[in-house]
């Protein structure tokens, strides 16, 4: 008997250790892949793509911009990148190797202006009326966003639509970091604004400034958040790619229909209350599709406002690659996007 345990005893280890190895061998063989993302509101959800990343190991790694997180992917530091379409026109315009594979969250912007400034929600006429007067005064009306992010541009494309030239008629002033934003209107260093969620919805809630409008009626429309890698990426790390665009498809998915947990994963990255976050998502739209003709049109209008210098629209569409959101949704190109 003592001799048939033993036996049994040496088969387990010997059945543990192989399991062991083939575990080990399983997670040595699996992709891995760098993920980039904002804090943001509507990028918070990304920081759960390494628990929904089936058959990869991904690192998700917060940046305070949009402007680091390209700034990384171009010195290939991350594999993914969580930017916007502006960010993918610029980098495009300047001769940089990316490829957008995926959608992730949409809208997030909104134009706050200082309480005591004499404009009501969505009055345009009134907000010309008013900058017109401090030009009178000689005195600057400044506004304000994080330039090179979605905010900058849809603030730049309703002013443009509105009649506002944001080089003659304002002064641009350049906050990089969204959570900045509330104590430049705190202290009077401008009167406009447009910034991101959740900042936006901090500001109004404490009061620090007012909604003036949400900057959608252009031709970018809500469109916001666009996933990005390096064709080097494609051709070395499809499956890493593939799994990391199946998540966040699962992800959207999910927090579309989990509020709480949307509202749980902004807290606990941005540090803001559960009421500040509760309002941001209010103002979001996960949406993982990739909108070729809305691209074109923003590339267009960046052209026209001088924001770059060269017509890239046919990288614009060249480079967007829909092969990993077909597998991961089961739906052809021309019903995501294209």
């Amino acid at each position: 008997m003592k001799r048939l345990l033993s036996r049994l005893a040496v088969a387990l280890a010997v059945a543990a250790g192989t399991a062991s190895l083939a575990q080990q061998a399983q997670a040595q063989s699996e992709p891995t892949i760098k993920l980039g993302y904002a804090k943001c509101a509507h990028c918070t959800p990304l920081v759960l793509v390494p628990e929904y990343a089936k058959g990869a190991k991904v690192e998700a790694i917060g940046f305070n911009t949009g402007n680091d997180v390209l700034t990384a992917l171009i010195s290939k530091s991350i594999d993914v990148a969580q930017v916007t379409y502006l960010h993918y026109a610029t980098a495009l315009d300047k001769g940089f190797d990316v490829v957008a594979i995926s959608g992730q969250v949409e809208g997030g912007s909104q134009i706050v202006v200082q309480n005591d400034l004499a404009v009501k929600e969505n009055d345009w006429d009134g907000l010309k009326a008013l900058i017109a007067k401090y030009k009178a005064d000689g005195k600057p009306f400044r506004v304000a966003a994080s330039r090179g992010n979605a905010q900058d541009i849809h603030m730049r494309g309703a002013f443009a639509k509105h009649g506002i030239d944001v080089n003659k008629d304002v002064q641009f002033i350049n906050i990089p970091n969204p959570s900045d934003h509330i104590q430049a209107l705190r202290r009077g260093e401008v009167e406009l604004i447009c910034t991101v969620e959740p900042f936006a919805t901090q500001i109004v809630q404490a009061n620090a400034a007012k909604l003036f409008a949400y900057p959608y009626d252009q031709a970018a429309g809500n469109l916001t958040n666009l996933m990005l890698t390096r064709s080097d990426v494609v051709a070395a790390n499809p499956k890493g790619l593939q799994a990391t665009v199946k998540a966040i498809v699962d992800i959207d998915n999910k927090i579309a229909a989990d509020k709480p947990l949307w509202v749980s994963v902004i807290t606990k990255v941005t540090g803001l209350d559960k009421a500040i976050a509760e309002g941001a998502i209010n103002n979001l739209v996960p949406d993982y599709k990739m909108y070729r003709k809305e691209a074109v049109a923003i590339a267009t209008m960046m052209k026209d406002l001088k924001y770059i210098t060269n017509d890239v629209s046919a990288q614009v569409e060249k480079n967007m690659d829909y092969q990993f959101l077909e597998a991961a949704t089961g739906k052809p190109k021309a019903d995501l996007g294209y």
